[in-house]
Parts: C-alpha cells; sequence; structure tokens
C-alpha cells in the first residue's frame, strides 16, 4: 500500500482563454504548480480564444460548451449554434446542478475562481464542502460603475479566501470602502524571465520603416487604457520637433475609433496599431521603450516582461503598478494625465543622462522577480485551505 499523501484536487473555473493577463497567469500556476501535491482541472465555459493552444497537454480538461472556432462557417448556422449556445450557458448558470451532473465528474478539494467573471460559477457551485478561492485582479476605484464594484467586495466575503494580486488593489477596499477580509494574502504574477528573454529571440522585428526612437506598448484597445491619449501625446510631440514612433499590440472595442483618431491627425507613419500577437517580445525587445499610458490597471504582466527585456518603462502611477517600478529608477511613473505623461515621453529626448541611468538600472530588475517564490506561496495556501476542509470533515 502506497504511502504517499493523497493529493489535493483543485478546479480552476475560467471563462475562455482570450489573450489576457488572467488566464496566462491561470496557464502559468497550472505548468508550474507542484504535480506530486495537486492534482488540476481547468474548466472552461467556452473552449475558445488565442491561448487554447498553451493548454498543458497532460491537464485535465473540462469544456462546458463549444468556441466560435469549432462552429460552422456558415454564417446561418454559426448564429443558430451561438443561440443555442447561449440558452444552454443560460441554463446551466440558473440550474448549476445540472451543469456539475453532465459536465463534471469529480468531487474537489478547492475551486477557484479566476477572476471577478468567474465568481458566481464558484458561489453556486453544488458542492458546499470544497473550500471556495476568489482570485482578484481588479483595481475597483476606476469602476464607472461604483454600484457594480461594491457588489463584487461583498461577493468576496462569501469567499473562504481571497488572493489579491497586487498590495494596492487589497488596500483601496480597506480605504476606499472601509471592507476587510478575514482570510485573504497578496499573491504577485510569476514572471519568467528566461523564458521571455528566449521567445524574444524567436524572430526579428526590425521596424525599418518607422522613425527612432520607438516607444512600444501592449495592452487592450479599450477606453481606460488611454491610448486615444497616447495619440494625442505623439502628435504634440511630433509638431515639436521630437521624432518617434510608437508601436501598439492589442485589439479591442476601441480599435476603430483609434484608427479614426489617427487617421484625423495624420499620424498613419507613425503611430501603428499591429494587433494582437501571441509572441509580442520580440516586438518589446526590439524597440527602444514601454509605454504604458493606462488610466487603471491591477499588477499587468507585461510592466514586468519588459523590465525583464531591460526596456525603460514609462507608465503611470496605478494600480500594482508601484509595486513592479522604481520611479526614477527603473523607470519613470506619473499620474494618468495628458501633461504629465507628454513630459515623462519628452525626457527621453532632453534628459540624455536620466535615461541612460534607468537603462543601467534595468539589467538588475529581473531580481525584483521569483516565480519560485510565488509557486511556494500559493501551494501553502491552497494546503491550508484543504486542511481546513479535512479539519471540518472530521468535527
Amino acid at each position: 500500500m502506497s504511502n504517499q499523501p493523497k493529493k489535493i484536487k483543485v478546479l480552476f473555473r475560467l471563462r475562455s482563454l482570450e489573450m489576457g493577463g488572467v488566464p496566462r497567469v491561470v496557464l502559468d500556476l497550472l505548468r508550474n504548480l507542484p504535480k506530486d501535491k495537486f492534482d488540476f482541472t481547468l474548466m472552461l465555459n467556452l473552449y475558445q480564444g488565442e491561448l487554447v493552444k498553451e493548454i498543458p497537454a497532460d491537464l485535465k480538461l473540462i469544456v462546458v460548451e463549444k468556441g466560435k472556432e469549432q462552429m460552422s462557417s456558415n454564417s446561418f448556422m454559426q448564429k443558430i449554434q451561438l443561440i443555442w449556445r447561449r440558452m444552454k450557458l443560460e441554463v446551466y448558470d440558473k440550474f448549476p446542478s445540472i451543469l456539475y451532473k453532465l459536465k463534471v465528474p469529480e468531487k474537489y478539494d478547492i475551486e477557484i475562481a479566476s477572476s471577478y467573471a468567474e465568481f458566481d460559477m464558484v458561489l453556486n457551485s453544488p458542492d458546499k464542502n470544497s473550500r471556495k478561492i476568489a482570485w482578484f485582479h481588479t483595481d475597483v476605484t476606476y469602476d464607472v460603475n461604483q454600484e457594480r464594484a461594491k457588489a463584487r467586495i461583498d461577493q468576496m466575503k462569501k469567499f473562504d479566501h481571497v488572493i489579491f494580486c497586487a498590495a494596492h488593489i487589497k488596500n483601496v477596499i480597506k480605504e476606499f470602502y472601509d471592507v476587510t477580509y478575514s482570510s485573504s494574502s497578496v499573491v504577485y504574477n510569476a514572471i519568467h524571465t528566461d523564458k521571455v528573454k528566449e521567445k524574444a529571440l524567436e524572430f526579428e522585428v526590425k521596424y525599418e520603416e518607422l522613425k527612432k526612437p520607438i516607444f512600444c506598448s501592449v495592452g487592450r484597445l479599450h477606453s481606460r487604457k488611454g491610448y486615444h491619449t497616447l495619440v494625442n501625446i505623439h502628435r504634440k510631440l511630433i509638431k515639436e520637433g521630437f521624432e518617434h514612433s510608437i508601436v501598439v499590440l492589442g485589439d479591442g472595442e476601441e480599435k476603430n475609433n483609434l484608427i479614426e483618431q489617427i487617421n484625423q491627425l495624420g499620424l498613419n507613419e507613425s503611430f501603428k496599431l499591429l494587433g494582437t500577437k501571441i509572441n509580442p517580445y520580440p516586438y518589446i525587445k526590439n524597440a527602444d521603450y514601454f509605454v504604458l499610458p493606462t488610466r487603471s490597471e491591477a499588477y499587468p504582466l507585461v510592466i514586468n516582461e519588459a523590465l525583464a527585456l531591460e526596456k525603460p518603462i514609462i507608465s503611470t502611477n496605478v494600480g500594482g503598478i508601484p509595486e513592479m517600478v522604481d520611479g526614477g529608477v527603473d523607470g519613470i511613473l506619473v499620474n494618468y494625465d495628458e501633461e504629465e505623461i507628454y513630459e515623462a515621453m519628452k525626457k527621453v529626448f532632453t534628459q540624455p543622462e536620466l535615461i541612460e541611468k534607468i537603462k543601467q538600472n534595468t539589467k538588475d530588475s529581473y531580481k525584483k522577480f521569483d516565480s519560485k517564490k510565488i509557486y511556494n506561496q500559493v501551494t501553502e495556501i491552497f494546503e491550508q485551505q484543504n486542511q481546513i476542509k479535512l479539519e471540518n470533515e472530521r468535527s
């Protein structure tokens, strides 16, 4: 008879695998947390997104419904399939016991809501004995719908444990809403410096047609990401004679508005929207600076990745970014304000000594990110929650 301790069964719930910070964090954890201690299952509501191909081959996978990529190429048939899919998902939302009976063959020690999008999914699980963990990646102070933000804050009280991706995220909830959680942790997102550098060499991006220096940014094209502001700043710098180019990697609902803005201002040759890239690292590596003009963030992985590639950062001082970038050391941090971001970018041209100092300091920035420490921290949290479950079962 084996003396091996029983593995802790963990279920991660996730809506889908579109390119984004949360799915990347989940996949990274599933690849790197100790397999001798945990038996992992990933449950996707929709089998769709650019990151589907990165699901580990040995991972247990539960798919609730097909993704668009698996549907008919006939537009009429696809509409029928989408309507039928939506109807089934609505039934599963209303009657989660049916979902679990049909799709979930096992019981789990721990169920994890990977973001607020999965809160209801996990809290409505018919398994009342599993420990429920919420993972929160959002700076609620910037939510334009404060009623929704407060609802999410209150909903987290129903979980057995809450994990915040940055200390700032946890602190603002206490400061602005006077809410604390009896069981919570701060766990930073892991960054693999060696892998980022390796992927950055997979192909070359020359930017030959663009004027130097090159500012690169990666993010969803959403109004809160500030790219409309960055376009205005770019135009102002060009008009003042500071030649440069900007490339932005990402897609989103603001894409058409940004294209129109760029066209109207005559910036087509110097402000480029390159779309989503599965491997953005060669684009970052071959740029000169990384800029993030966002109004709201939690703990954006791309900042760590840009630092791993030794790129000086110019970013807004929001969310967990000050926990990642040392202002004046390996980057420049400013408020979300068009004039302040403009002045920060202008320093590239007017303060060469400061910029050179920042460039030199980025060479040691990778030392701030210890992935092994993060995996040990998550392992400890899961083991503690499982121990509580065992004690509850014995009592």
